[in-house]
């Protein structure tokens, strides 16, 4: 394991932005948003690229700046990296972008927010504003899971405002994500007796179990994909709650977020890019390596550059597959 601190530390400097598209959001999250933000040992940030973090669920930006027992959270891993002479100077940036349903798929919500808006016109701005850094050709976006999924679709729909972009075993090819789960969501949410019912017990609940958590992501899955503004919490499955059967239409919404379904609006946007890596382990356990396979075959057929990778392991714990892909996404936009 790494020493910690054995290379020079760079500075986590800490923002906070005041929402405006947030206000009187619907699950009423809080509008003032810290971001934290790293920048390497002797390195103010002044004229050097971006790069932003996108958490997976559950998950915070603030989350991966904090202590890490076993191994280095991702400020120190940068720290190690600078100064083995792996990465080019950046800066690293780490929004905190968690909703009141656990998590972000960084898209726009009716439900849980225009965080698509937010990243671009707030978030950013706010980061480069402050440091200097960043700009025209020298931004890049970066996430596992749901992070890679806000990634790949970031990419997608806003290749001229990023330059780049790393998606680690993002959410695609949602049928094989998503739909094995709806009978066990249905099953968590019966016991509460309604969705409202189950998201106030889980609020309430001294310990959620993790298959109310697993649950509660699938909830907010469906307030992401396919919002119902109408309910309380925005929720409404793709899938009859009695009998399990899926409803087309409701199903339809999803399918036309799947970056397997965006690829072919917008997959020539790609083309913009100077970077695009996309990985997967082999044995990720909820089948994420299919989707990949799937989308790096369609981007070769289109003529789209990009590099991919799979690894042998499955969806926890993969930190680490930052050492390949942050260097080479500093690189390319240095």
């Amino acid at each position: 394991m790494t020493a910690r601190h054995a290379h020079p530390a760079g500075t986590v400097h800490r923002l906070f932005v005041e929402s405006q598209l947030l206000k009187d959001n619907f699950l009423g999250d809080p509008v003032r948003r810290a971001i934290d933000v790293w920048t390497p040992h002797g390195h103010g940030g002044q004229g050097l690229p971006l790069l932003v973090s996108l958490a997976g669920y559950t998950g915070s930006g603030l989350s991966h700046t904090s202590w890490k027992n076993f191994g280095e959270n991702v400020p120190e891993r940068l720290d190690r990296l600078y100064g083995e002479g792996r990465l080019e100077p950046c800066v690293v940036a780490f929004p905190d972008c968690y909703t009141r349903l656990g998590g972000n798929q960084y898209v726009n919500s009716a439900v849980m927010g225009p965080w698509e808006d937010i990243l671009i016109s707030e978030f950013v701005p706010a980061v480069e504003e402050n440091l200097g850094c960043g700009g025209e050709g020298r931004r890049a976006v970066f996430g596992k899971s749901s992070g890679g999924y806000g990634a790949i679709v970031h990419a997608l729909k806003h290749a001229g405002f990023w330059a780049g972009a790393a998606c680690h075993s993002g959410d695609m090819a949602f049928e094989l994500a998503y739909l094995k789960d709806m009978p066990a969501t249905l099953r968590r949410v019966a016991r509460k007796g309604s969705v409202k019912d189950f998201v106030e017990a889980f609020e309430a609940a001294r310990k959620p179990s993790g298959d109310d958590i697993h649950a509660l992501m699938i909830l907010a899955m469906a307030a992401t994909y396919d919002p119902d503004p109408k309910s309380l919490f925005g929720i409404r499955l793709p899938v009859d709650p009695h009998t399990c059967e899926l409803i087309e239409e409701r199903w339809a919404q999803w399918r036309a977020c799947d970056p397997l379904t965006l690829v072919e609006s917008h997959g020539q946007n790609l083309k913009r890019l100077k970077a695009l890596f996309i990985d997967c382990g082999r044995l990720d356990q909820y089948d994420l390596v299919y989707g990949a396979r799937r989308l790096t075959r369609r981007l070769t057929a289109l003529g789209v550059p990009h590099r991919y990778e799979e690894f042998d392991d499955d969806h926890s714990g993969i930190d680490y597959r930052l050492d390949e892909s942050l260097p080479w996404l500093a690189e390319r936009l240095a």
